[in-house]
């Protein structure tokens, strides 16, 4: 996908300044700055979801034993994924914490202390002792751990997407913004692939006495990578214009539930069933089918394959909601997404799981990465640049506790409630993705009335 036609810089007058082909003087100082961005959005992104996604692997594998093993095995998995889920209960709040700030003082210094601070909580995981060395101690430190990994990844998002979709040019908003959401698959490509090779260079005694701390460690040194990429990014012109012209808010969190609570609550409703959909596929699988048909490694293999195509699909995804808008390409992915779920448990109940990796890429990489691809830019599109950082942090991640946080806890007590039969589960899926058709009919559409009408006035960069 081209990008030099973004790269010129506007004179004061508005008109472009010197072109020139691209490789002059005049434009490789541009190209490195873009393609560095993008880098930044890719790379801090993944670093963060790799040590996030760690403990939900780890979760559905080893913590339930680690850390409550005087528990049942249904109480213990509903206590792994508890503290899992309390990390999605923290990202609103870091979300907020990350949005005033970042609506004040700019995107780039918040992503750096997010950063920061997950490696900090993630290397710290791999450090603690088990619930057998220092009983219930063992799990409050792993709930205080999860939590700062919950903060730092709600900072996280709102300032990556933003600092993606801002310097990109109209045309082009949700293929830059895709970077930041595709970093979710790297993420969880890593975070499987460490744990597949921890595995398969272990035993299983090994791996539970000491195999999965290997992947949260390695998170020390990713963080550094992460760092070096990262603070060579400035914020973009529209912020820096914003804050050299005194125009930035005190209580950027007041003016967006006073006069941009619409966004805000349209934001929320796009994101139930995407994130629910990712935790069953990802998270709650690889349990589920643990206990139902005693395999271990489909499901994690499965993963993995359909994270690496996700680094293709994101893009893509992106790239045509820039083509075609990002509502008609929501509509029909989360009508599928109700839909798919149910023949997807019954294919995990007695469908030949040689197969799960082409469900879980009909699933994951069409329905899901069509949602996610686009919602970067989609979410940046309904906020004015004064609030952004605040309105999409919180909608993205408010929504993120009700849907992916909750899921694995709702899915393990309605499979309870339904008999050990799936069925509630995907009700409760599909219910989801009803809320989300709504608010995908109701939000603004600025790349699809760019495409019907090109003279259509662009109101990204307004402050309000």
């Amino acid at each position: 996908m081209p990008i030099q036609d973004s790269l010129v810089e506007p004179r004061p007058g508005g008109q472009p300044g010197p072109q020139g082909p691209p490789g002059t003087p005049a434009q490789q100082p541009r190209i490195r700055d873009k393609k560095r961005v993008l880098t930044s959005a890719f790379v801090g992104t993944t670093i963060e979801w790799y040590d996030f996604y760690l403990y939900g692997t780890a979760a559905a594998l080893v913590f339930n034993d680690q850390f409550f093993p005087a528990s049942s095995p249904v109480a213990g998995t509903l206590g792994a994924f508890a503290t899992f889920a309390v990390g999605f209960v923290a990202r609103p709040l870091g979300g907020l914490i990350a949005g005033h700030l970042g609506d004040r003082i700019g995107r780039k210094s918040l992503l750096v202390a997010s950063l920061l601070i997950m490696g900090v909580a993630s290397t710290l995981i791999g450090l603690l002792p088990t619930y057998a060395s220092i009983g219930a101690a063992a799990v409050v430190g792993l709930v205080i751990l999860r939590l700062l990994q919950g903060l730092a990844c709600g900072a996280e998002w709102g300032g990556s997407a933003l600092l993606s979709v801002e310097h990109a040019p109209r045309h082009l908003r949700g293929f830059f913004g895709s970077f930041t959401q595709v970093g979710s698959a790297a993420g969880m490509l890593l975070a499987t692939s460490a744990f597949a090779i921890t595995q398969a260079l272990t035993t299983t005694a090994q791996f539970e006495s000491y195999g999965w701390r290997i992947p949260f460690l390695a998170s020390g040194i990713l963080v550094v990578v992460g760092l070096y990429i990262r603070l060579g990014v400035e914020d973009a012109p529209a912020f820096r214009q914003l804050k050299s012209d005194d125009l930035t808010l005190k209580t950027p969190a007041r003016e967006l539930f006073r006069n941009n609570k619409r966004g805000l609550f349209v934001t929320m409703g796009l994101r139930m069933a995407q994130p629910a959909l990712f935790a069953i596929l990802t998270v709650y699988t690889i349990g589920y089918i643990a206990d139902r048909r005693g395999d271990t490694t489909s499901g994690v293999t499965a993963v993995m394959i359909c994270s690496a195509v996700g680094l293709a699909s994101g893009p893509l995804w992106g790239w045509a909601s820039d083509r075609w808008g990002r509502r008609p390409i929501a509509v029909a992915s989360v009508i599928g997404i109700g839909a798919l779920i149910w023949p997807y448990f019954w294919f995990l109940n007695n469908g030949s799981l040689v197969l799960l990796p082409l469900v879980m890429i009909f699933a994951m990489n069409l329905f899901h990465d069509s949602v996610y691809g686009p919602q970067a830019a989609w979410f940046a599109e309904q906020f004015p640049v004064r609030v952004r950082y605040t309105g999409v942090s919180l909608g993205y991640q408010i929504a993120t506790i009700l849907s992916g946080g909750l899921t694995p806890v709702i899915a393990a007590a309605l499979l309870i409630v339904g008999g050990n039969e799936p069925w509630l589960i995907c009700a409760y899926i599909s219910v989801l993705a009803v809320v989300s058709l709504v608010a995908a009919r109701a939000a603004k559409d600025p790349a699809g009335d760019y495409l019907r009408n090109p003279a259509t006035k662009d109101t990204f960069e307004e402050i309000a």
